[in-house]
């Protein structure tokens, strides 16, 4: 419908409700212990449908998008739709405890209460994902009509005596929620994009919800319209057009609003239609301009208020160049996440907390994300855990930043652009990732020295790449570290500009660390601060 507007095929629906008295609507009672599960319903009927199997198709479709963007994974609002010769009004939304719930759910025999539902749907790959919404509830919300019947179960799942079918004729639509905003959007955009199917397009039977709970009454869906007033040079401004208002108008027609120059010559008035819930700001129209017009039409130019001409960071620049030597060298990027468990980033890898080191969360989710990462080690051997079917040996790197605690800085953290790489193998790989140091290192122009010529020297400037001093370049060290294999682990040390600093680590993991991340063969690591090479 929308393209065949934007392509001119179609004027933009006048969708309305039908003109029903209101002691004749069917009606929704909300009850109060609603209040303890989800508090907010809504309602409405669709008539004299014909369905195809298409349109069939289409309909349940529609209601699965919108459940999993605007209603949050059923979060925010749950959709029930019904056969409406099946049941009869009028309806009621109520809670009541699971076991006083007995109904056949949809495309079952059996009936069952709604303890056995939980359980029984617990294993099922479409339905599971949602019980926990409601499973841990005192009630659970019922839809029920003027038998007792119940049509649906929200979030869950609706009932089988209510199943839509194609030779269904009248649909009605229930809509339970926890946010009052979301449920009118999708209740207005669930009955305004299907209303097309009606024998009178676009016309929607209104149903009355009454709540007990607070003592209000309202009339779903409202349909309702909003009126914004734009100015035309922002628009022609933003876009660099310089269109007439009443040219602006036929664009924007293009985009399903209703818009006719202003009285002021510089505004604009137009209807934002009740399908268009993103229009939130003149700058949500400026950019549906841009798209009727556009975007590849709209003239180019070069600013010309300020210099803009931009370049990249060089710590950037820098880790696109190591990025590329790794892979050249047959090695796979990785992008863990930069959160992670308190227990990885420290206990894990046989390191101890300071309490000066990590920034910590002060409300983390779950606990996989309880502390801002100070070493990229933890993501590259989950990565390799979690892809332990994969054929060996598995070669992985990430250049990416770890945080730091730092009280010397406004924020008191500091970001630190790290690169580190893991070989995954039934032998421990040492050579490969030295290998791999090697390579980088020497592509960065910085030439590996003996311990004794990095130490021992005057220290020269360093700027001239091309012909390094002895006493300058990089080196390794054999440590004992609790993180690696007893004497199989060395220091990274890099002489520059005279400064002597370690920059990182080599070597193979200890066996207890690999236990922890469930790895059953050798892995060896490196791990580098490419914020000395700057």
């Amino acid at each position: 419908m929308n393209l065949n507007i934007f392509r001119g095929k179609q004027a933009t629906p006048n969708w309305r409700l039908l003109d029903i008295p209101e002691n004749k609507m069917q009606t929704l009672t909300i009850s109060k212990e609603t209040a303890l599960v989800r508090p907010y319903a809504a309602a409405a009927i669709l008539r004299n449908i014909k369905f195809t199997q298409a349109s069939y198709d289409s309909f349940i479709s529609l209601q699965d998008k919108l459940h999993q963007n605007l209603a949050r994974q059923r979060t925010l609002v749950a959709i029930g739709t019904h056969d409406l010769d099946t049941i009869k009004g009028p309806f009621t939304y109520e809670a009541l405890p699971p076991k006083d719930i007995n109904f056949v759910p949809l495309n079952q025999t059996k009936q069952i209460n709604g303890e056995e539902l939980m359980s029984f749907y617990e294993t099922d790959r479409h339905i599971g994902r949602y019980l926990h919404i409601i499973r841990d509830k005192p009630v659970y919300p019922l839809i029920l009509d003027a038998d007792r019947n119940v049509c649906s179960l929200p979030p869950i799942i609706n009932s089988e005596r209510s199943k839509i079918t194609l030779n269904t004729r009248n649909v009605f639509i229930d809509m339970t929620a926890t946010d009052q905003t979301k449920l009118d959007i999708v209740c207005n955009i669930m009955v305004t994009m299907f209303s097309k199917y009606c024998a009178e397009p676009f016309t929607i039977e209104p149903v009355k919800v009454i709540s007990e709970h607070n003592g209000t009454t309202r009339i779903t869906p409202s349909l309702a319209t909003r009126t914004m007033d734009v100015e035309v040079d922002y628009l022609n401004g933003v876009c660099g057009l310089n269109e007439s208002p009443a040219s602006i108008c036929k664009l924007l027609s293009k985009m399903a609003y209703s818009a006719e120059p202003s009285e002021d010559p510089k505004l604009i008035r137009l209807t934002v239609p009740p399908t268009r819930a993103d229009v939130l700001h003149p700058c949500d129209v400026m950019e549906d301009l841009g798209i009727a017009y556009g975007f590849n039409n709209l003239p180019r130019s070069s600013p010309n208020r300020s210099v803009t001409i931009g370049q990249p960071l060089m710590i950037n620049k820098l880790s696109d160049i190591v990025r590329h030597e790794c892979a050249m060298a047959g090695w796979a990027e990785v992008m863990p996440l930069i959160l992670c468990s308190h227990e990885e980033n420290f206990e894990w890898l046989n390191r101890k907390d300071d309490g000066k080191t990590a920034v910590k969360l002060a409300n983390p989710k779950s606990v996989e994300y309880q502390v801002v990462r100070t070493s990229l080690l933890p993501g590259l051997l989950k990565t390799l855990s979690e892809n332990k079917a994969m054929r060996l040996p598995l070669m992985i790197f990430e250049s990416s930043d770890v945080v730091f605690k730092d009280p010397s800085v406004e924020r008191r953290a500091r970001n630190e652009r790290h690169w580190a790489a893991a070989y995954y193998g039934k032998t421990s790989g040492f050579e490969v990732v030295h290998g791999l140091l090697d390579r980088v290192m020497t592509m960065l122009r910085v030439a590996f020295v003996t311990h004794e010529e990095g130490l021992s020297g005057k220290s020269v400037d360093f700027e001239v790449k091309e012909n390094p001093s002895p006493q300058d370049g990089y080196f390794i060290q054999e440590i004992d570290e609790p993180t690696f294999f007893k004497g199989r682990a060395a220091a990274i040390y890099v002489r520059l500009g005279g400064k002597l600093q370690r920059i990182g680590e080599l070597g193979v993991l200890h066996p207890t660390v690999l236990e922890k991340f469930d790895l059953r063969y050798p892995v060896s690591t490196l791990e580098v601060n490419l914020e000395v090479f700057l």
